[in-house]
């Protein structure tokens, strides 16, 4: 592969189209060229790999999981497409797995490298970035969700993404909507009452006067 081929890539590659051709030459020289078998993972939900891997040639799947080991596969990669994109922004943990389906050669840059690159005043540009990818964070949350969970599974979920911390205590300050809910678990506005009315007699939640929520019960979300 040569080194050209290397800049054509990195240059098919969204995050690195406003680079400049210096910039895109010194990511194509830090790539290294990886091989992985049939069935093997490149990343792996829940941990970091601090790289991004671009494809060359075979094919790989994008597979969510619950506790249960249920999987949903959420896209297949082919040459060209690139994953770990996400965490090479936020150095945050995979929210997927990837996993080879054939064999499969890839282009390997390492975060070091990565940052390393950037222009030196990208800090507005990154700080963009880093928004925009907590928005696909929450994207494949959601679709994990839709996917793997039950009607109980997804309220319970959206419960505890909306309710924050106070002195140990999980409270969702704003009144919820079970309109909003219905549209935010894909279910009816029906279903999401009842639920919601379950979780209360068993006391799991308790809605207060000003319509806040105090969570009272370790929810199960899977």
């Amino acid at each position: 592969m040569s080194l050209m081929s290397n800049l054509d890539l990195i240059r098919r590659v969204p995050l690195f189209s406003m680079l400049t051709t210096e910039q895109a030459q010194s990511v194509a020289d830090a790539v290294v060229k990886r091989r992985f078998r049939r069935g093997e993972l490149v990343v792996e939900q829940g941990r970091k790999s601090n790289a991004l891997f671009i494809l060359l040639n075979g094919r790989a799947r994008v597979l969510t999981a619950d506790s249960r080991g249920r999987e949903v596969i959420l896209a297949v990669l082919e040459a060209g497409d690139y994953v770990g994109e996400m965490s090479l922004i936020d150095n945050e943990p995979h929210s997927a797995t990837v996993r080879a389906e054939v064999q499969t050669d890839m282009l390997v840059l390492a975060r070091a490298d990565f940052v390393r690159c950037l222009p030196e005043n990208s800090t507005l540009a990154y700080g963009v970035l880093r928004g925009l990818v907590r928005r696909l964070r929450n994207a494949d949350r959601q679709i994990e969700s839709l996917a793997l969970l039950d009607v109980y599974g997804r309220v319970a979920r959206a419960l505890l993404d909306m309710a924050e911390d106070d002195k140990g205590v999980q409270i969702i300050r704003h009144k919820v909507s079970r309109q909003d809910m219905a549209k935010v678990v894909g279910a009816s506005r029906e279903m999401v009452s009842r639920v919601m009315k379950d979780l209360e007699e068993r006391g799991v939640i308790e809605t207060q006067e000003n319509g806040s929520v105090i969570i009272k019960q370790r929810l199960q979300n899977d």
